[in-house]
């Protein structure tokens, strides 16, 4: 599974670009699910049928979703001297870009600077700030290369320290690749499952509005990344790496159903793995449209720890992950009823 991780994680894909992405999904899944289709929006939605019922029963729908995009810049101006000016692609922290990469879909790389006017010991960067430099003399050269328009994602490949798994776009690659293995694991399946992974989620979810709308489920699960509260001084959160997948209860978006909560707990109690109850006081996940989708959708989420999230080096534990995969896999393989 590390391997699938590192793919995921080192490929392109800001919002509005997932292309390359979603590829890479649709080659490891395509000989494990019965149909899939790219939506309007560009969401991958992928069907696995139920197993017959002798009693004829209608399966449930049940939509699991990861998304597939990662946070980003757009090139907004191109000076005279070639540097690029650019706005945020979703939740982007200045503090993280000084010195590091970035890389187009062309493979156009470069390195973020800012201007040298004078700053207080107490200010921190703003992007008005800051530009991208993409080695070329002049505004001419740099036109060969790149566009107004263009986006661009950090440059970091995957590395390992000890049981933890450091990448950029672990949030959310780390999602996808759980389901990619879900879809892989699963032995039995009495549910109608639509794994969906969706587009745009760092620019508002909007990916998960149109595929939940089209999906029409009676139940819906996210995977996403969460923040933790287990660094020196961090805020006070009671979310921490290697104690497993987190049950979400509540984020700024969202009041997770709380069948579905219930549902989850009892599962990871019934294998006997680790599981953390989580209480976010930040971003939401695609669960906050899931949730409010037509007449409304029970929702919940599984959420993986993450250390560092929005920056080019986010951080996960490989067990964390595995209990994961095993959690949704023990909820799927039996009939869904909340």
């Amino acid at each position: 599974m590390k391997e699938l991780i590192a793919r995921l994680v080192e490929a392109y894909g800001p919002s509005g670009n997932e292309e390359q992405v979603r590829a890479l999904i649709q080659d490891e899944i395509k000989a494990h699910v019965d149909e899939a289709r790219v939506d309007a929006l560009g969401n991958l939605v992928a069907l696995l049928k139920s197993d017959p019922d002798g009693q004829g029963k209608p399966p449930t729908r049940v939509m699991v979703a990861a998304h597939m995009d990662e946070i980003g810049i757009i090139v907004t101006h191109i000076d005279e001297k070639g540097f690029l000016r650019f706005a945020p692609i979703g939740g982007l922290t200045p503090l993280t870009l000084l010195g590091n990469r970035a890389v187009f879909a062309n493979g156009v790389m470069g390195t973020f600077g800012m201007e040298k006017r004078e700053i207080l010991p107490t200010e921190k960067p703003k992007l008005d700030r800051m530009f991208l430099d993409i080695g070329t003399p002049d505004k001419e050269s740099a036109l060969k290369l790149v566009s107004v328009g263009d986006a661009a994602a950090f440059s970091r490949g995957f590395a390992q320290a000890g049981n933890r798994l450091l990448a950029k776009a672990m949030d959310d690659r780390i999602g996808c690749a759980i389901l990619i293995q879900v879809v892989k694991t699963l032995k039995k399946n009495p549910n109608d499952i639509y794994f969906v992974f969706t587009v745009q989620e760092e620019v508002g979810c909007r990916g998960a509005v149109t595929s939940t709308y089209g999906v029409q489920p009676d139940l819906a699960i996210a995977v996403d990344a969460t923040d933790t509260g287990d660094t020196p001084e961090s805020r006070p959160m009671n979310v921490t790496l290697g104690k497993g997948p987190a049950i979400k209860v509540k984020d700024a978006g969202m009041l997770a159903h709380p069948a579905v909560r219930r549902l989850l707990v009892e599962a990871a109690k019934g294998l006997g793995i680790p599981y953390q109850l989580e209480v976010l006081e930040g971003g939401p996940t695609d669960a906050m449209v899931m949730q409010t989708s037509r007449e409304g959708v029970p929702s919940g989420v599984v959420s993986i720890p993450c250390r560092y999230v929005h920056s080019p080096s986010e951080m996960v534990d490989y067990d964390d992950v595995t209990n994961a995969v095993k959690l949704l896999t023990k909820v799927l393989e039996d009939r869904v009823a909340i």
